[in-house]
């Protein structure tokens, strides 16, 4: 299972905050600069990489002078905000050294449950991954409140690998991975070197609470590796003090817990799209467009004779020939009433009939599962 990881082409790296902050005492330039070099590295062997890091509040804590983590809900927001300036400055030198760019992208699991927000969410990291810019992924801690009481960077993390539909997800810790037992409490403890991410008896065993500078434990690592795996993606958990973590994670040593996918991403989001129920609505395809589909091309709106039923952009519609026979579903690029407008239209006159130009196909090869 680790040699897949050498296919591994997108990565989500999730770095917690007691490596970002060296315990709580600031900000650890060296660590810091040292993912990047690793990163740059990856980024040179073709791979794309997002990095979900934690940090801004210890941060803040460090500039403000706290000891201690505040209770006071508007005392974590305020220092959200003013570690959230070191963080990314300090990535953004860091990266820069290797000649590569990165974006700041703020986000709350409300972002990622709205449905045109999702999807504006994924259009933005999928072009700056293609671009060859390192997003640097931290939840929106300074204006929702929820993501602070409830919130961690591990679900993040996992919803990112989701969103982007990432390979793996790489949880770097302050601990060697995932043990049989709390090797605090337990000498006989050992490392659990690799495993399915569907196997439940993992949460029993994953233990509780993290430090006292972030807000996840081993357990929500689990709980993420199962959320990954829904959409394919394995995930590693491995100490991030190890030197060259990520790259010999990536070469396939053993190192840290590999908890993998039982399914590729492609293979995992097409079997979503084949077993969704509830269809939002149609379109009829003429002859042409129906052969192209089965040859394994992408659906274009110049094939498309007319629409069905009112949806939005991301909705899950059927793609069916003339007669109503359901041949194809998928995740379509435009809602209904702009569909209605470029049907039967070339793709290059989409941004002339609409005003702008979202995608060049109506449904993409990847996010359609033939019937």
């Amino acid at each position: 299972m680790r040699q897949r990881l050498l296919e591994s082409r997108r990565l989500v790296v999730k770095v917690g905050s007691a490596l970002v902050t060296d315990n709580g005492t600031g900000l650890d330039l060296i660590a810091i600069a040292e993912w990047a070099r690793q990163i740059a590295l990856l980024r040179t062997d073709g791979k794309q990489v997002a990095l979900v890091s934690s940090g801004a509040i210890a941060a803040g804590m460090q500039r403000l002078g706290w000891l201690k983590r505040p209770h006071a809900m508007h005392e974590l927001q305020a220092a959200a905000a003013v570690g959230q300036m070191g963080l990314a400055q300090t990535y953004e030198s860091c990266f820069a050294r290797h000649g590569l760019k990165t974006a700041q992208i703020l986000l709350t699991h409300e972002d990622l449950s709205d449905r045109k927000r999702y999807l504006n969410a994924r259009s933005t990291l999928i072009t700056l991954l293609e671009l060859g810019v390192v997003p640097i992924i931290n939840e929106n801690d300074t204006v929702v409140t929820d993501e602070i009481k409830f919130g961690d960077n591990d679900t993040l993390g996992a919803l990112v690998a989701n969103l982007v539909e990432a390979d793996a997800l790489i949880i770097l810790t302050d601990q060697s991975g995932l043990y049989s037992a709390d090797p605090r409490r337990d000498p006989t403890a050992t490392l659990i070197s690799d495993g399915r991410a569907d196997d439940t008896a993992y949460e029993v065993i994953a233990g509780g609470a993290g430090s006292n500078i972030g807000t996840g434990g081993m357990l929500t690592k689990v709980r993420a590796a199962q959320r990954a795996a829904r959409s394919g993606a394995n995930t590693l958990i491995a100490s991030g003090r190890e030197p060259d973590a990520l790259l010999r994670l990536l070469r396939g040593e053993d190192l840290g817990t590999l908890l993998y996918a039982t399914a590729s991403p492609l293979a995992a989001r097409k079997q979503w799209l084949a077993d969704h129920l509830q269809l939002a609505g149609g379109l009829l395809l003429d002859d042409g467009a129906v052969r192209a589909l089965q040859s394994g091309k992408s659906l274009l709106p110049v094939g498309v004779s007319g629409v069905a039923g009112e949806f939005e952009r991301g909705a899950v519609v059927a793609c069916r020939t003339l007669s109503g026979k359901e041949v194809a579903r998928g995740l379509v690029n435009y809602s209904s009433a702009e569909a209605r407008r470029i049907a039967g239209h070339a793709s290059h006159e989409i941004e002339a009939i609409l005003g702008y130009l979202d995608e060049e196909v109506l449904i993409h090869r990847d996010n359609m599962v033939l019937l």
